[in-house]
């Protein structure tokens, strides 16, 4: 995994723009600890910031490869799975390697197959070819979009970069928020492309861009399109299991330590039982996370209806795993430094609160020992696990199921925002627009009725809005502590067979996740294989409150900052005065965003275009 970055331009030298370039690749250093290149030629100038994962002496970057029509140059972040198979094909074909990385054997498929290679990669990546020989930069992004890769056009060309904070470095990009950047921070609709900033889109799941001096074109190669189902409940559990088996395999492939990240739940403990089966007699390394007294503070609530400690533990027994307990104390989880961290690496000014902030210690614990994790998001999103997914009044909703439910980390209501700016904002027309906009997308089956077409929506927008959220949130905490985080979940193989099993089907045990569950119960510790989703954990402990507090205290200290424009000033002097024991979730949350916000128009000093 890395950090790549990039200027293209068509009317100007770049070999002059050496600083420039330098402080864009700069930016990635987090993402890639182990090497840094640049390439610069008269129209293009390139950055690699390396985390060393496979072939760690000859997988060096920007990697070219040098013919008399002109260079072909590669930028590449992430992992093809399927990269030893295709490297034998391409060397019956005549290509000839010179490292045994994986990049290479991208950079070779292009040269053989031109942007056509994206259909024959099994992976999560994200890169940018610049070929010379026709004056043209290929950006192509994996086809759930588990790696992130932002584009900024300029008059004579583009930046890009695999986070916006490289493409900020240049001073071609201007810090500005608009209307529409505040509408996707407050509303959670994830639209597909968009990014905080104004002038800054990804690069789309399953996308190819090409830029020339014509200009920029998109090419969808791979997005989730209907298709029947004809196979049956047995054979569907035991292609589930069979694609499970080989995609665990395939991911558990690294030159340095890996682990697997586990939350005693079915998708975490699934990974767990197949890598452990396929790793034999090498014990599994397996983290999981835990607060300082939470068994004393833990209380049920709508999401959470026991604490994962003792599921953990049984599949640890069940496995023998080599497994370690990252249990955080809540001074470290409300420390601003971290706060600070997590709003530089995620570049946007809203998360998902405390649980950012386990989530980057957690990584932090993990990196002293591994370099490549495995995780078990997407699971739920496919296989239909979360809780509101099964409310008929969800089901039925003209909403976002995860704005819908109100619960968790998103807030519909806003609470805490500056009213002036939510009825200028107006967050329930926009969130209605994407809503329809992205029902638009989906493919109905001549044979679907009714609710099955409903529940193909389900699981459609989970999976290509509300999962990308989860994806990048995980790429960023992770990636800023150089860690790599694979996704076995989101092989585009299994999205595309369970994506078109019937509703009827991934409930036909009466439960959620029933073909998941199906494929791996008789592997798992009972506790385990019939345990009710529970979701990632959020600490419960009032010093974290009061905290909050105190922080949200100092910040109406300061006088007319800027946050106020966004925020209500008197909503937080409420806030900050209540009982810390007693603060309800959507005031946490206010607080949470409040402070946030605050941390990120200090960092970057935004322009924020209000009416």
């Amino acid at each position: 995994m890395c950090g790549i970055t990039g200027w293209i331009s068509f009317d100007r030298d770049l070999r002059s723009e050496e600083k420039i370039l330098d402080a864009m690749t700069e930016t990635m250093a987090c993402r890639g600890p182990d090497d840094s290149g640049t390439l610069i030629d008269r129209h293009a100038a390139i950055g690699h910031r390396r985390l060393a994962v496979i072939d760690l002496v000859g997988g060096a970057q920007p990697m070219t490869v040098h013919t008399e029509q002109g260079d072909v140059t590669l930028t590449y972040s992430g992992e093809v799975y399927n990269y030893v198979e295709l490297r034998e094909e391409l060397t019956r074909q005549g290509e000839r390697f010179t490292t045994s990385s994986d990049t290479e054997v991208v950079l070779r498929a292009y040269m053989r197959w031109g942007p056509e290679l994206a259909d024959r990669l099994n992976g999560m990546f994200a890169f940018a070819i610049w070929d010379a020989r026709d004056q043209k930069l290929v950006m192509i992004r994996d086809r759930m979009g588990v790696k992130p890769l932002f584009f900024h056009r300029t008059p004579d060309g583009v930046l890009f970069g695999s986070e916006q904070k490289a493409i900020l470095a240049n001073p071609l990009a201007k810090r500005t928020v608009d209307m529409d950047g505040l509408r996707e921070v407050f509303a959670y609709a994830f639209t597909p492309g968009h990014a905080t900033w104004a002038d800054i889109h990804q690069v789309e799941p399953g996308t190819v861009v090409t830029v020339d001096a014509a200009g920029l074109r998109q090419r969808t190669y791979w997005r989730l399109e209907s298709r029947p189902h004809t196979d049956d409940v047995d054979t569907t559990v035991g292609h589930v299991r069979e694609l499970l088996g080989d995609i665990v395999r395939r991911q558990l492939v690294a030159d340095v330590p890996r682990c697997l990240l586990l939350s005693g739940g079915l998708d975490s403990g699934a990974l767990t039982t197949l890598a452990a089966a396929h790793l034999g007699d090498e014990p599994v390394p397996t983290f999981s996370v835990d607060f300082t007294g939470q068994a004393e503070n833990f209380r049920p609530d709508e999401l959470r209806d026991a604490s994962d400690a003792p599921f953990i533990h049984d599949v640890v027994k069940h496995v023998g795993s080599d497994h370690t307990d990252i249990v955080l104390d809540p001074r470290a989880m409300a420390d601003p430094d971290i706060r600070r961290a997590a709003v530089i690496a995620r570049d946007a000014p809203i998360g998902a609160g405390d649980m950012d902030f386990s989530l980057y210690l957690l990584f932090k614990a993990i990196r002293e020992k591994s370099t490549v994790a495995l995780s078990g998001e997407a699971a739920d999103e496919l296989f239909g696990g979360y809780r509101h997914m099964h409310v008929p009044a969800i089901q039925q909703a003209r909403a976002f199921p995860w704005i819908a439910v109100n619960v968790g980390p998103f807030d519909k209501d806003s609470t805490g925002v500056n009213p002036q700016l939510l009825s200028q904002l107006k967050l329930e027309e926009y969130r209605l627009d994407r809503y329809d906009s992205a029902v638009g997308e989906v493919q109905r089956l001549d044979s679907e009725d009714d609710f099955e077409y409903r529940m193909r929506i389900m699981v459609y927008l989970h999976l290509t809005r509300f999962m990308r959220y989860l994806l990048e949130r995980k790429d960023r905490m992770s990636m800023a502590l150089g860690l790599e985080v694979r996704v076995p979940f989101c092989d585009h193989r299994l999205m595309e067979y369970v994506y078109n099993a019937p509703w009827s089907m991934k409930t036909f045990d009466g439960r959620e996740k029933s073909l998941l569950r199906g494929a791996v119960k008789e592997m798992l510790p009972e506790s385990v294989a019939w345990r009710p989703k529970s979701p990632y954990p959020s600490i419960q402990d009032p010093y974290y409150n009061q905290q909050l507090q105190h922080q949200g205290k100092e910040l109406l200290a300061r006088g007319n900052h800027g946050v106020f424009e966004l925020m209500d000033r008197g909503w937080l002097q409420t806030a900050t005065a209540i009982e810390p024991a007693s603060m309800d979730r959507l005031t946490r949350l206010g607080l949470e965003r409040t402070l946030d916000l605050g941390l990120w128009l200090d960092i970057y000093r935004p322009e924020i275009q209000l009416p």
